[in-house]
């Protein structure tokens, strides 16, 4: 059994973690209500777009030879991967990193062995951790701290740019999608070409209406789907931000509470063990009281 001293001074630690876990968790959560708040607000609007999109979508027919409509042979791939720039939340980053590791060696093993596929990590974490078994050829960690729509926005553009030079022939993000405060889905969402336009419309709504436009549907096309492009960016880099807080606080509390079972173990050996040592001291008392009236 281990030594009273050693006993009191693994209590100390224990204690002195749960107050850091405990903060932690109340900071997190601090910052989970405006990132929730965020990214709640920013879904209807983007819906709304989607929603516009798929209007004009259907009742087009020259799609096809829109730029970013275009499907190619997916020779050259471009992976855009979202973590944190902090740890302390459970398998957050490390979700991320194994799932673009899986995509690397198993879905585009021959891209990686020509060379033609290109990462583009925002958040530390998954970054350093990337770069052991593939180069990084973009990185921006203050994004993964503080969503601007300008610096994301640029992104978006020289994604874009990119993919209509025919320098890029398929772009995919990996990110984890808020769900609610305990639950984070990994994703991987496509993002250029423009393939299945998401229809928030609902199932029950077979109506069609017929509008008319001014100025061409293809005109709105051009001008709308590098918008929308953007904001979809914005929204999973909204999405990752509020799933990190919430990883964060889960694993914080968690950490709390395991921390709550340790104190409780330590200070029941701590009590076994005094109560020894006092029992051991009482013996010896007695039995050296014994010794001299002997």
């Amino acid at each position: 059994m281990a030594s009273l001293k050693e006993i009191r001074i693994r209590i100390a630690s224990v204690e002195s973690t749960q107050k850091i876990t405990s903060a932690m968790k109340m900071v997190s959560a601090s910052k989970l209500r405006r990132a929730q708040t965020a990214i709640l607000n920013l879904r209807p609007y983007s819906n709304k777009l989607n929603e516009i999109l798929q209007n004009l979508s259907d009742s087009s027919d020259s799609l096809d030879a829109m730029p970013l409509f275009q499907k190619r042979g997916e020779d050259r791939i471009a992976l855009v991967v979202i973590s944190s720039n902090r740890g302390l939340c459970g398998g957050f980053n490390s979700s991320v990193s194994k799932m673009v590791e899986g995509m690397l060696s198993n879905e585009y093993a021959k891209q990686v062995e020509a060379g033609n596929v290109q990462l583009y990590c925002i958040g530390k974490k998954a970054a350093e951790h990337l770069k052991k078994v593939h180069p990084v050829a973009w990185e921006n960690n203050n994004l993964a701290d503080v969503a601007e729509f300008d610096a994301i926005a640029k992104l978006a553009e020289q994604l874009m740019k990119d993919f209509v030079a025919k320098k890029i022939d398929k772009v995919q993000i990996v990110y984890n999608r808020f769900v609610n405060q305990a639950t984070q889905a990994l994703v991987v969402e496509n993002f250029l070409p423009i393939s299945e336009l998401e229809n928030t419309k609902g199932e029950g709504s077979g109506v069609k209406n017929d509008y008319i436009f001014e100025p061409s549907k293809e005109t709105i096309l051009t001008e709308l789907v590098p918008k929308i492009l953007k904001l979809q960016l914005y929204k999973t880099l909204l999405d990752s931000i509020a799933s990190e807080h919430g990883a964060r606080m889960t694993a914080m509390h968690k950490a709390t509470e395991n921390a709550s079972e340790i104190l409780k173990d330590l200070r029941l050996k701590y009590n076994n063990a005094r109560q020894s040592s006092i029992t051991n001291e009482l013996i010896e008392i007695v039995s050296g009281a014994e010794a001299l009236n002997n």
